[in-house]
């Protein structure tokens, strides 16, 4: 009878992240290594991976690259909710007024009013002034 290994969550997270990365196979690997997303050396071992990562502070976080262009490495990763993971996509649109730059969602939150209502307004070619500061 074998015995089952078990393994920690960060574990399988730190395999899925050097699979999307080097895996041709990987449902995933289009948008990771195919642009040349890559895991530094240091993280070729799982120990090396939570010694600089440290046990993620709970289930509902995942690993999250802060540049979204750059490789899976210390200084540019972090446990991250997907709360913040949603506010750090390719795909978002920034949008900058009196010099501080949020996505479309940041400022839907911060000025109490729906993202479509904000997309909508920019959508319909408002300026950003006038699609944050009309009511």
């Amino acid at each position: 009878m074998s015995k089952k290994i078990v393994r920690p969550a960060e574990y399988q997270i730190w395999a899925q992240m050097k699979a999307r990365c080097s895996n041709q196979r990987h449902p995933k690997f289009t948008l990771y290594g195919a642009r040349g997303i890559k895991v530094c050396d240091r993280w070729s071992k799982f120990e090396s991976f939570i010694e600089d990562m440290g046990p993620r502070p709970s289930a509902e976080y995942s690993i999250d690259r802060i540049d979204v262009d750059g490789n899976y490495e210390p200084r540019n990763c972090r446990w991250a909710t997907p709360k913040e993971q949603n506010r750090n996509k390719r795909s978002n649109r920034f949008l900058t007024y009196q010099g501080q730059t949020l996505t479309v969602q940041g400022w839907s939150d911060q000025l109490g009013f729906s993202r479509g209502k904000l997309r909508q307004r920019l959508e319909r070619g408002w300026d950003i002034e006038r699609a944050l500061t009309t009511p």
